[in-house]
């Protein structure tokens, strides 16, 4: 439970700084993708350079998770056909519906309830992946 507790108040503080730098803004995101404003890029270019920093933090100093257990970063195998072909099915969903997976939550929490229609297909997608699966070459 206390777990869970923890999970919620990290996703709540989630969700303000999406609301709060508008990367859940629908309009932010069409203006990234017509390439008429560098504010999404400047959000993914910050997280993806913290994301490089804070991971090479944990690995060097072989730090903990906050519950104590030790955080395990096993390599990733050499690009392959499926991560191009599912990010190019990712890509044109969000420019589609102006919201990747953590922004639909997000922008139910606003209260914009039209997006549950995107959180909707967006579970059903993940069925029809976990259906698929077994027969994909992966």
């Amino acid at each position: 439970m206390k777990r869970a507790l923890i999970y919620f108040f990290i996703g709540i503080l989630f969700g303000i700084a999406m609301i709060k730098s508008e990367a859940a803004s629908w309009f932010r995101i069409y203006e990234m993708f017509q390439f008429k404003s560098f504010h999404m890029y400047g959000i993914i270019c910050s997280a993806v350079c913290l994301g490089i920093v804070i991971t090479q933090l944990i690995k060097r100093f072989k730090l903990r998770s906050f519950f104590g257990t030790e955080i395990k970063i096993t390599p990733k195998p050499k690009l392959a056909k499926a991560p191009l072909i599912g990010g190019a099915i990712f890509g044109l969903g969000w420019a589609l519906t102006g919201a990747c997976p953590g922004p639909i939550y997000v922008l139910v929490g606003a209260g914009y309830l039209p997006i549950l229609v995107v959180f909707v297909f967006a579970i059903l997608g993940t069925l029809c992946y976990g259906w698929l699966k077994p027969r994909l070459p992966h």
